[in-house]
């Protein structure tokens, strides 16, 4: 396997448009002569089957849910981030590419890390133009706040709904190209299998979630625009229904799984109340602007009201520990210091398991200065969905929070083009991991699924299939495509035919996250990842004797959907630890206790030995996976050591 990262050359500025200057077109008469399948509907998957039906493509676009707008891009709350420097304050595409990268703890590709900050602005303008109903400022310009990693407002919001406007935008061109005819929609559609001809991907094996009908459909390329795979966790802030089965599925035949062990925890969430919950709720990054994180100084006063602690007895550790910052740190330093002392004894909230796991944020200082009406125009969604979670008041009381599995920054690798290592295989969003290096900066996610959908997907699979030009036609009856329907079926028939038959896919998923979230979560060490390694195929092994699946494939049945995705997590987490096990150093969100700074407190990078993607390839034993290495090569930006204070 040879990783090509295909970045053109030349000054980082002109790169982008050198590459779409040079690039291979198709003829608007000939685009519909090709047929694409996306695969997802949420920003990137949605937004990329819209701009290409847009182009004159024959589009194929599936989607697990009932309706493009069920995809978890409807989750994100806080905004997205863009250089347009409205506020004045200094920003520019420039920083927006140096926070990135640096937010990113040099682990990100340059190339594309400044072809995301060019772009940031284009979607804004293509986002208004939509109608998305951006928060704006009296005059009536629109609105900027702070987020964590930047020192400028550079943030685009719609209140506490960001996520479900920009995804409505994306849907209603989607819905457009729908009835127009150039896209065709596949809801309650699962992809269970890449199909690939003569080396190249030629479509996908796909199960009918309300029928249980197992489908092959053909085409000249695929797009995974499928997310993150955040919940290998179990519990975390992801839909319950958000899986890794159509990227895991697309490593198993020979696409490249890059830098696994980046997974993202969000600081800024409501924590587990319980052993009983099944996820965990995100409360916006944007909460940081206004709100500031405390516990109390003393052991003795974790049991007592928040209003009983006087302020001279509060800790406000990130304003005291990073005072350029403040609050306003970015995520994985921000949840690491809440663990610190929640460790230390000085979690608030009630016990479970025997600990307190949270940390108050309070915004009674922003009540006084800007006025409750202000703090409700900004936040009154978010904070009405804390209440009605908890039963408290966050405009009376602080909210209590706590780091929880969000996002992933690891997934398929990809070319500059957004290209795996299967040619005619594209990755788009979260399903890739190109943009964000360790760490990604809040705000960020919603910009980089826009960004390759509206924007580099169009051009990049036209210059794929300039490339190439004409395919050799794949029928339905063709071997490779029964040879992946088969391949489906049979996997299907295990699950439903285990030898003891008695556990639920959700008991062995808890099992498997909270294995992997103790020994793979906010912190990792040697002993922890060894023990994990351990652990999961004996857990894996069980799965396949005990897993109880009732019912039969040829019908509507839930129980089988989730066993499948379960079993892919189960195979996924394993490559996790081994990556995390492998990666000797501590960067942005991947902190190995044996590699940190004097005080303990910071991750430390090796670059030396790890300045370089680390991208995985299926060698037929999922315990013994190949390591390939993209170097990183800074050629405006050279790594330093990462510093907010």
């Amino acid at each position: 396997m040879e990783l090509n990262s295909n970045e053109p050359s030349g000054p980082l500025e002109e790169r982008w448009t050198k590459h779409r200057d040079h690039g291979k077109l198709v003829n608007p008469s000939n685009r519909r002569n090709y047929t694409v399948i996306v695969v997802g509907s949420g920003l990137a998957g949605g937004a990329g089957a819209a701009s290409l039906g847009e182009m004159g493509y024959n589009v194929k676009c599936f989607a697990f849910q009932d309706s493009p707008r069920r995809a978890h891009s409807i989750a994100a709350q806080g905004g997205i981030n863009a250089a347009k420097n409205y506020p004045n304050d200094g920003d520019s595409v420039w920083r927006l590419f140096y926070d990135t990268l640096k937010g990113g703890d040099f682990r990100g590709r340059e190339s594309n890390t400044w072809r995301l900050a060019e772009i940031s602005n284009g979607i804004i303008d293509q986002c208004v133009a939509q109608g998305v109903p951006f928060a704006r400022e009296y005059g009536g310009l629109l609105a900027n706040r702070s987020f964590g990693g930047a020192q400028v407002s550079r943030t685009f919001y719609a209140r506490g709904q960001t996520g479900q406007q920009l995804l409505i935008g994306a849907y209603q061109a989607l819905e457009r190209q729908i009835g127009a005819g150039t896209v065709e929609m596949h809801t309650r559609s699962e992809m269970l299998e890449l199909i690939i001809v003569d080396g190249v991907a030629r479509g996908i094996v796909t199960r009918n979630l309300v029928s249980g009908e197992i489908e092959a459909h053909v085409a000249d390329c695929v797009v995974l625009a499928t997310g993150g795979y955040g919940n290998v966790f179990y519990l975390s802030t992801n839909a319950k229904g958000s899986n890794c089965t159509a990227a895991w599925r697309a490593h198993r035949q020979g696409a490249a799984f890059a830098n696994p062990c980046f997974t993202q925890i969000h600081p800024t969430c409501i924590p587990q109340a319980g052993e009983h919950q099944s996820k965990l709720t995100l409360m916006s990054e944007s909460l940081r602007n206004d709100g500031r994180i405390w516990v109390p100084k003393k052991k003795e006063d974790v049991t007592k009201k928040p209003s009983e602690i006087p302020e001279e007895d509060r800790y406000y550790y990130l304003e005291e520990r990073y005072p350029a910052f403040g609050n306003l740190v970015p995520r994985d330093v921000a949840s690491r210091n809440a663990k610190y002392v929640c460790d230390d004894g000085l979690g608030v909230g009630p016990e479970v398991a025997g600990q307190r796991r949270g940390v108050y944020l309070d915004f009674a200082d922003a009540i006084e200065r800007l006025g409750q009406k202000e703090v409700e125009d900004r936040y009154g969604n978010l904070f009405e969905m804390y209440e009605r979670i908890t039963g408290e008041n966050p405009y009376e009381v602080p909210m209590r929070i706590y780091p929880a599995s969000h996002y992933t920054m690891g997934g398929l690798w990809v070319d500059y083009n957004l290209m795996t290592t299967i040619p005619g295989l594209f990755a788009a969003g979260e399903a890739n991991f190109s943009d964000h290096g360790a760490n990604r900066l809040g705000a960020s996610a919603l910009m980089q699924g826009l960004s390759d959908g509206y924007f580099v997907l169009p051009f990049t699979v036209g210059n794929y299939l300039g490339t190439v030009r004409e395919l050799p036609k794949v029928e339905l009856d063709h071997p490779e495509v029964k040879g992946a329907m088969e391949r489906v079926t049979t996997r299907i028939d295990k699950l439903l035919n285990a030898p003891k038959p008695s556990k639920t896919a959700d008991e062995f998923h808890r099992e498997l996250g909270a294995l992997i979230w103790d020994k793979c979560g906010m912190s990792r060490n040697e002993a922890g990842l060894k023990e994990a390694l351990e652990k999961i195929p004996e857990i894996r092994e069980r799965f396949w004797e005990q897993i109880k699946v009732p019912g039969t494939g040829e019908m509507f049945n839930q129980t089988l959907e989730r066993a499948g995705r379960v079993a892919d997590f189960m195979e996924l987490a394993e490559l996790l630890c081994i990556d995390a096990l492998n990666r000797e150093e501590s960067c942005g969100a991947h902190f190995r206790e044996e590699h940190r700074s004097e005080d303990g407190k910071e991750a430390k990078r090796d670059d030396e030995n790890f300045q370089y993607v680390a991208a995985w390839e299926f060698s037929g034993d999922v315990s013994k996976p190949t390591l390939h290495k993209e170097p990183l090569v800074f050629e405006r930006l050279k790594p330093s050591t990462r510093s907010y204070k």
